[in-house]
């Protein structure tokens, strides 16, 4: 049976210096991929000279207008199936890969062999000082108690949803789900759009394959209003959606409410206008079309 392919592409917006260094790090692979592919949004920061300079044997595709990450990564999702690769494996500009990530998630797979085969796995994702990373922890799943054990075997947990960054993967659960919602932007649009896929299928977090999330702080959706008002809209989106079933949503519930009370909370001395940016996501996530 033929080695699966893999189709590693990586998004970015004006960090030509991160990405050229996530780029270094695609290329250093034990596993080498069988095609790079950039999504550029907008970028002004010559990232595109960047590119045409240094990395010319890379796919870019060059977008008019900053997409936020939904856009951003729907293109990336897209440029990757018109591929014939069986595996997408999807990063940000400020991820950097350790030489085995790739090759671990491959050996993922064929530890996997036997049970059904996954939709998707994940990383471990790390911060600067080797911990993992706030805003990339998968949410994992443990009510199947032999789907957990059997997992647990081979070095993995079982999980329900992921971030973007080193998500990998597989063609047949894009074809089967579709691409993620672009009228997200950004925040929770990879936890929807993983956890639509994992609603009916297997996905896994394997932390053998590491990656650095090269942010400037171990930031979350709460450290800023522009953020923060994303997380809650799309957050809202999610419990109006499918992408849960109704036994889980009580857990969204939970998170719009706790992390509400701890934006305000850290906020206390500006709450007018914080308040205001709480209450304008909570009403754009009820009035805003599904889809």
């Amino acid at each position: 049976m033929p080695a699966p392919t893999v189709v590693a592409t990586v998004l970015t917006r004006n960090r030509k210096e991160l990405l050229r260094q996530s780029l270094h790090a695609i290329r250093a692979q034990t596993q080498p991929v069988e095609e790079l592919i950039v999504v550029d949004n907008e970028s002004t920061d010559g990232t595109l000279d960047m590119l045409a300079e240094e990395f010319p044997d890379v796919t870019v595709v060059a977008l008019p207008e900053n997409q936020g990450a939904t856009g951003g990564f729907w293109e990336a999702i897209a440029a990757g199936m018109r591929t014939d690769a069986d595996w997408l494996w999807l990063l940000d500009d400020d991820s950097i890969a350790r030489p085995t990530a790739l090759a671990e998630l491959l050996a993922a797979v064929d530890r996997l062999d036997g049970v059904p085969p996954p939709a998707l796995l994940c990383s471990r994702v790390e911060w600067q000082d080797g911990n993992t990373h706030a805003m990339n922890r998968p949410v994992f799943r443990g009510r199947n108690q032999r789907e957990l054990a059997d997992a647990l075997k081979v070095g993995m947990l079982p999980v329900r949803a992921a971030s973007w960054v080193s998500l990998f993967l597989s063609r047949e659960a894009v074809e089967r789900s579709g691409l993620p919602p672009r009228h997200f932007f950004y925040q929770a649009d990879d936890i929807e759009y993983t956890a639509r896929i994992l609603r009916d299928a297997c996905g896994y977090y394997v932390p053998a394959s590491v990656v650095e999330h090269r942010t400037p702080t171990q930031h979350t959706a709460i450290n800023d209003d522009h953020r923060f008002y994303y997380h809650i809209r799309n957050t809202i989106l999610m419990l109006r959606g499918r992408a849960w079933r109704t036994r889980e949503k009580p857990a969204l519930v939970w998170v719009l409410f706790s992390t509400s009370l701890i934006y305000l909370r850290i906020n206390r001395r500006r709450l007018g206008p914080s308040g205001k940016n709480l209450v304008s996501a909570l009403i754009d996530g009820v009035r805003s079309p599904l889809d």
